[in-house]
C-alpha cells in the first residue's frame, strides 16, 4: 500500500495518483508478480488513522479533539475509505485493460475482520452484530461485489455516506479477483441501547457510534469469549473462522477467499529468554484455525484459495512496534537482526511435508490445502 499526506488520502487527486503508482508497478513487476493486493486493511485505515486517532495520520474529533490537533471523525472515514475503494477500482481497472491478458495475474484487496456473534440471542443482538459487520467487512466487500454500501449504513450514516456515481459502480463492482481476509479472532457483539447510544454519539460523534453497537470480547459476568493470546484484542476463537468463511460464502456469492493473514502473538520483554523460541501457544492457535479453515473447504463448500501466516518474521506492527511478536521466526533487534526459528517452525515444517502425525487425524487433508497454496 502507498502510504500519502494526510491531506491527499481526503481529496479525489489521490484516486489519480493511486493509480499512477498501480501501473508504475504492473509495468516494471508484472511479469513475476501474479498477485495483486491493492490495499491492506483500508477499515484499520479509516477507523485507526480518521476515527480514533491511533494510527497515522493520527485524525479525529471524538471527545470534543481532546486526543487529536484536528480531523472530523463522523466524515473524514467515510471520505477516506471511498477513496480507497475507488483507488482499487481504478488500479482494477487499469490492470484488466492493459496487463492481465499479457501478465496472467490476479488482484483483490486484503480486509481485516473479527468475526462477531451475538452477545445474547435476543432480537436486538442478533441485529446489532449485523450491523457490526456491515460497518467493517460490509463497509468494502460489499461496494466490491454489489456496487454499494450495506443498506444499514447507508440508512444510519445518511449524507456523510458518500455517494456511488453511475461511473463508480462499473468501475467498483466485480474489480477484484479474490478477496483477501485477514482474520486473528471473535467478539461478541450487542445493542448500545436507546440512552448509551445517546450518550456515546454525543461524545464520540464517529464511525464506530453510526453502528449503534458495542463489540467486546467479553460476554455475561465478564466471562471471555476464548483464551486470550498475548494482547488486550487477540482472543483465540477457532470457530469464528468457519463461521466467517460461511458468512462470505452465502451473502457474497462464494467469492474466491485468500486467507492473507492468521496468527498469534506472543511479546518479549526483558525479564524473558533472550531468545524466546517456545511457542507451543502459537503452535495450538494455528492447528485449531487450519482445522476450522478445512471444515469449512471440505464439509461447507467455501471457495478458499490459499492461506498465509503471519508471520514469517517478527516484525513492526502498527503502534505495537517490535513489541507484538507474530513471528514464526525470532529477529534479534539488538545482534544484527538475527533470526532464531521457534517451535512453530519445526512444527510447520512437518505439517507441510505430512510427517507430523499427532493430533486428529486430518493433518493429511491440511497439509494437501496448506502445500498447494504456499506458493502463492
Amino acid at each position: 500500500m502507498l502510504y500519502l499526506l494526510k491531506e491527499l488520502s481526503l481529496i479525489p487527486q489521490i484516486i489519480k495518483d493511486f493509480a499512477t503508482f498501480a501501473e508504475t508497478c504492473f509495468e516494471n513487476y508484472g511479469d513475476r508478480v501474479k498477485h495483486w493486493i491493492t490495499f491492506n486493511e483500508p477499515h484499520t485505515v479509516a477507523i485507526q488513522g480518521y476515527d480514533v486517532g491511533l494510527h497515522a495520520p493520527g485524525r479525529c474529533s471524538i471527545f470534543l479533539n481532546l486526543f487529536c490537533h484536528e480531523g472530523n471523525s463522523a466524515t473524514e472515514p467515510y471520505i477516506v475509505a471511498h477513496n480507497m475503494l475507488l483507488s482499487h477500482g481504478t488500479a482494477a481497472d487499469i490492470y484488466k485493460k492493459k496487463y492481465k491478458a499479457k501478465q496472467q495475474g490476479s488482484l483483490g484487496i486484503s480486509l481485516d475482520v473479527i468475526w462477531f456473534e451475538p452477545a445474547t440471542n435476543t432480537i436486538d443482538d442478533i441485529e446489532a452484530t449485523q450491523r457490526a459487520q456491515d460497518f467493517q467487512l460490509g463497509w468494502f466487500i460489499e461496494p466490491l461485489i454489489f456496487g454499494n454500501y450495506p443498506i444499514s449504513m447507508r440508512n444510519r450514516v445518511g449524507e456523510r455516506l458518500p455517494n456511488f456515481t453511475k461511473n463508480d459502480v462499473t468501475l467498483v463492482k466485480g474489480s477484484l479477483d479474490f478477496v483477501g481476509i485477514n482474520h486473528y479472532t471473535t467478539f461478541y457483539a450487542q445493542s448500545n441501547g436507546f440512552l448509551l447510544r445517546d450518550l456515546i454519539g454525543k461524545v464520540l460523534n464517529d464511525s464506530l457510534a453510526d453502528s449503534g453497537t458495542l463489540t467486546l470480547p467479553f460476554g455475561e459476568n465478564l466471562k471471555p469469549i476464548g483464551d486470550r493470546a498475548n494482547s488486550i484484542w487477540l482472543y483465540i476463537v477457532p470457530r469464528g473462522m468457519r463461521s466467517l468463511m460461511n458468512y462470505i460464502r452465502e451473502k457474497y456469492g462464494n467469492p474466491p477467499i485468500i486467507i492473507t493473514e492468521n496468527g498469534n502473538l506472543l511479546k518479549h520483554h526483558w525479564f524473558c529468554q533472550k531468545h524466546p523460541i517456545h511457542d507451543e501457544k502459537r503452535i495450538k492457535y494455528h492447528e485449531a484455525y487450519l482445522e476450522s479453515l478445512l471444515a469449512s473447504i471440505k464439509e461447507d463448500g467455501c471457495n478458499v484459495k490459499g492461506y498465509f501466516v503471519w508471520s514469517l518474521l517478527d516484525n513492526w506492527e502498527w503502534t505495537a512496534g517490535y513489541t507484538s511478536r507474530f513471528g514464526l521466526y525470532f529477529v534479534d533487534y539488538k545482534d544484527k537482526l538475527k533470526r532464531y526459528p521457534k517451535d512453530s517452525v519445526r512444527w510447520f515444517k512437518k505439517f507441510l511435508t505430512s510427517t507430523w502425525s499427532e493430533g486428529t487425524g486430518a493433518n493429511e487433508d491440511l497439509h494437501r490445502q496448506t502445500d498447494t497454496h504456499t506458493e502463492l
